[in-house]
């Protein structure tokens, strides 16, 4: 049986007051630290069954509540919810953390993380999986996303919560029961509301903006030093075939791994999503 920890860690300096939630597993001295980064509305529980095999492959793994989300600490200011404010934060995570090298595992807004962080301090990421993102996205597909995003619901039960998210989340796939109900129990928190989505609701706010048009990376993408997985849901909108194959003709070493019958983006909770990416980064 492999550990989980939970810890919180208080940033410093310009983030002041910024607190970052974790979810530890594995030994702290192993000689492997993987990342995972979740999505735009998720979690760092997201990773659980992943998290699990990486460690009981050996590797230390740290997955991280953005802030914002799951058990981080709100903006006052929602205007930073953005690329460059989370990207700086995760770097000095690791700073504070002592880490000098990880691989990198980001699920959509995670992986452009991910890639911000590659292409500015190339020295920190060994390797890096990219979950259904890439350096293009559709302004169609940002539309999709924004349109539950603007939403704030309540809930009377978990039941209810679940029905909701195996609605939005339906391109996720077809999950196993006990997927979707460990997605709902992390993605709700208790208020004398009712239960309510597990963050903040001011991430709506320049991501408005984000969504006006079509998002272009390719500068981001061709400053990555490291070699690269990308993993990409069959019938995603947000990667689309033709984005991925431009990712094999330019910028950095690049693999790419199509799981069938599913869209944005694949929950990484089965064993044949899991062992391609254990596989991948043991290399």
């Amino acid at each position: 049986m492999v550990a989980m920890r939970l810890r919180d860690v208080e940033l410093d300096g310009p983030f002041a007051g910024v607190r970052l939630g974790l979810v530890e597993w594995g030994e702290s001295d192993a000689r492997r630290t993987v990342v995972c980064v979740h999505g735009l509305t998720r979690n760092a529980r997201d990773f659980d069954v992943l998290a699990a095999a990486l460690a009981r492959s050996g590797m230390r793994v740290l997955a991280v509540d953005v802030v914002g989300r799951g058990r981080s600490s709100w903006l006052a200011d929602k205007s930073q919810y953005t690329l460059p404010t989370y990207a700086a934060q995760l770097r000095r995570l690791l700073e504070r953390e002592g880490i000098e090298e990880v691989d990198w595992v980001g699920t959509s807004m995670g992986g452009l993380i991910g890639m911000a962080v590659a292409a500015s301090a190339p020295q920190l990421i060994r390797r890096l999986v990219l979950n259904d993102i890439g350096p293009f996205i559709p302004k169609a597909a940002l539309e999709e996303i924004r349109a539950y995003l603007g939403e704030d619901p309540s809930f009377s039960s978990l039941e209810e919560a679940e029905a909701y998210f195996r609605r939005i989340y339906a391109p996720f796939g077809n999950l196993p029961d006990a997927a979707w109900r460990h997605l709902a129990e992390h993605s709700v928190r208790r208020t004398p509301e009712g239960l309510k989505l597990h963050y903040d609701p001011g991430i709506r706010v320049p991501y408005a903006e984000l969504a006006a048009a079509d998002v272009e990376l390719w500068g981001l993408w061709e400053a990555i030093a490291a070699p690269v997985l990308v993993l990409r849901g069959a019938e995603s909108r947000l990667l689309s075939e033709e984005t991925a194959r431009a990712m094999l003709r330019r910028g950095p070493e690049c693999e790419v791994l199509v799981f069938p019958e599913c869209g944005h983006a694949p929950a990484l909770v089965e064993p044949g999503q899991i062992e391609p990416v254990v596989r991948w980064l043991m290399r």
